[in-house]
């Protein structure tokens, strides 16, 4: 199947409006994606409904077989009567000719060969036109699932930081993988069998009220049982997929947080624990879905007892009129016939039910994500970032976490010139990470402002401002691919002699060459069959490669030697002249030498300046070297 394109983030944002504006139910929206398919969509709905016509079509072709037939042999039993005046007596009294039965007999062998083959002409065409549905039908569901996965995935990469610290890794994965997959299965199934269900039910009542409509009313109480049976079971069982749901990402989140602290697993011999975690919501997980079972083992009896009673309902008013002559066997016949079609949608009830169920619930869950406001968020006017010269300003910056009334940066002030490198210092919880998460906006002040060349961050687009922002975060995040893909991620385009000059650069060329691969060496899942300096250093050449004009870095040397180190900073030292720097370290070999240290105690700026007149002023600062950094420090270079 080719995938339909995927939604720009402008339709995005308008359907994601549109809907606010408008509430409906999370399923009705979900099916209104169905708009983005209409051609296919009136393709599979068109082949069912010529499907739905032949197949009402065979009773009636049923009821002219077994007409021929009751016809034939009432005609060969008065035409064999004995003697002639008894016959002739027979056949005044039945108001029959003898030519007019001869007929009937000799029409009787064509009328149930035609008949025959037309209900096998007409079984041929359901075929064919079932199969259309069903394909266009499959295609019409792939393609919403690989829009509503694009539309999750642009969204989740929208989203500020402050969303993910309130939301876990393995809930959102089974949201863009297994709630999608619910929403599919109804669209191709469930809303299939819903339409099907609904032209049968009409098609079948308007077809028996024509052809016998005291029986037809016998029929019709069922009905309105069934619908709300349907309306129960659906408002009963939502929640319990719903919870099933949540309990999945549960499990799934476990699963998820064990593969990737699996050596933390092994080396605190916590296998054990974590089995018995993972043991216990399993457990959960299958009793909730043993709810869910017995639920609909209580629907499925309840609803092929309404059949039953109906076909007995039947059978006991139709008795009555056959055996009076006013209903004939292949009437009787296709009455009964047509009444299959009033209970096959009822059989298929549960299973709609079940469908649309997780499909609600699951849909639900996934516009949560997609109807999520990000709190970091470009303004409607904003503009563009002119090209960083350097200047970066922090005025009066309070900042706290979301849903929390404690600070963690307190009126901090500081101003930086261009060109400069400054040194972040202060004990753990200090603020040291939250200043620099400020600088790119992955978080927005609670208070005060941040000034990039005299431009407050918040005026202008997220991609202009980070685009211009090199940033090497404490913990290196690789991707599965090669070393020259990870150097390369923030410029796809760049040549290889850039690549390889930003490798020399953070002291990580000659170990990528020692690989017999060299740059086309594959890293593995988040850089595993690499060693922690070695990513580091392959994480701080993907930042230089965009030459930004700020570069951050968050302990970005904390996993290498003395010796790379002494190399990254000298390469950096040479690099970053006329840029502006941002370095957080625990050795004082990578900040002795800036131009600014600005030393942080509880949220607050607690003393400025270099290191030598911070080591005269500054209480705090001569504290951290002495009690932390005296055994790193190395003398000027």
């Amino acid at each position: 199947m080719q995938a339909s394109q995927p939604l720009t983030t402008s339709q995005q944002i308008k359907q994601t409006s549109a809907a606010s504006e408008r509430p409906r139910a999370p399923l009705g929206r979900a099916i209104s994606f169905l708009g983005l398919h209409k051609r296919a969509i009136a393709v599979a709905y068109g082949a069912l409904f010529v499907a739905t016509l032949a197949q009402l079509a065979v009773p009636e072709l049923v009821q002219n077989m077994i007409n021929a037939v009751t016809r034939a042999f009432r005609a060969d039993q008065l035409l064999s009567i004995q003697p002639t005046f008894a016959r002739d007596l027979a056949l005044h009294a039945a108001g029959e000719t003898v030519d007019g039965l001869q007929t009937t007999l000799n029409l009787a062998p064509s009328l149930l060969v035609n008949a025959a083959l037309l209900i096998v002409g007409f079984a041929i065409m359901r075929g064919l036109f079932a199969f259309v549905q069903t394909y266009m039908a499959e295609w019409t569901s792939q393609a919403i699932a690989f829009d509503m996965r694009n539309m999750i995935f642009a969204k989740i990469s929208r989203l500020s930081f402050s969303y993910y610290d309130r939301n876990q890794t393995g809930q959102l994965m089974i949201r863009a993988t297994d709630d999608v997959e619910k929403v599919r299965l109804f669209i191709a199934q469930g809303l299939v069998l819903a339409v099907q269900a609904l032209l049968l039910l009409v098609a079948t009542l308007v077809i028996l009220f024509a052809t016998n409509w005291r029986l037809a009313l016998v029929v019709v109480p069922i009905l309105p049982l069934s619908m709300i049976l349907f309306g129960v079971f659906g408002k009963i069982s939502q929640p319990l997929f719903a919870e099933v749901q949540r309990r999945i990402s549960t499990l799934n989140t476990i699963l998820q947080e064990n593969v990737a602290g699996i050596k933390v697993v092994k080396a605190f011999v916590r296998q054990q624990h974590e089995k018995q975690r993972f043991d216990v919501a399993t457990d959960q997980l299958y009793e909730q879905q043993m709810r869910v079972s017995r639920t609909f083992a209580t629907l499925f009896p309840i609803i092929f007892t309404l059949a039953q009673v109906g076909q007995a309902a039947i059978l006991y008013f139709a008795a009555p009129q056959i055996l009076g002559g006013t209903l004939d066997l292949g009437s009787y016949q296709k009455f009964n016939l047509y009444l299959v079609y009033i209970f096959l949608p009822l059989g298929q009830l549960g299973f709609i039910i079940s469908l649309m169920a997780q499909a609600s619930a699951s849909s639900e869950r996934i516009f949560e994500i997609l109807d999520a406001e990000s709190e970091v968020k470009n303004k409607a006017e904003a503009a563009i970032m002119p090209p960083i010269q350097g200047q970066v300003e922090f005025r009066d910056v309070t900042f706290r976490y979301f849903n929390s009334s404690a600070p963690v940066l307190k009126r901090v002030s500081f101003c930086v010139q261009p060109g400069q490198t400054v040194a972040l210092l202060g004990a753990t919880g200090s603020g040291k990470t939250t200043i620099i998460n400020l600088l790119p906006r992955f978080y927005d002040v609670s208070d005060g402002a941040i000034l990039i060349d005299g431009c407050d961050v918040r005026d202008v687009t997220l991609d202009s401002l980070r685009s211009q922002i090199g940033i090497v975060l404490q913990e290196t995040n690789l991707f599965s691919g090669t070393i020259r893909d990870n150097i390369a991620f923030g410029r796809p385009d760049a040549s290889d002699d850039e690549v390889i000059e930003a490798a020399k650069a953070a002291a990580a060329h000659d170990f990528i060459m020692s690989f017999p691969d060299g740059y086309q060496t594959r890293v593995g899942e988040r850089g595993s069959t690499l060693s922690g300096g070695q990513k580091q250093r392959i994480a701080i050449a993907r930042a230089l490669l965009l030459k930004p004009r700020i570069l951050i870095m968050d302990d970005s040397t904390s996993s290498v030697d003395f010796a790379t180190e002494r190399q990254i900073q000298r390469a950096l030292d040479s690099l970053m002249k006329g840029r502006t720097s941002f370095v957080i370290a625990q050795r004082i070999s990578t900040v002795r030498n800036a131009d600014l240290i600005v030393v942080l105690d509880k949220g607050e700026v607690a003393a400025i300046g270099t290191h030598a007149q911070l080591m005269e002023t500054s209480p705090i600062y001569a504290e951290i070297f002495k009690s932390q950094l005296v055994e790193d420090a190395q003398p000027a270079s």
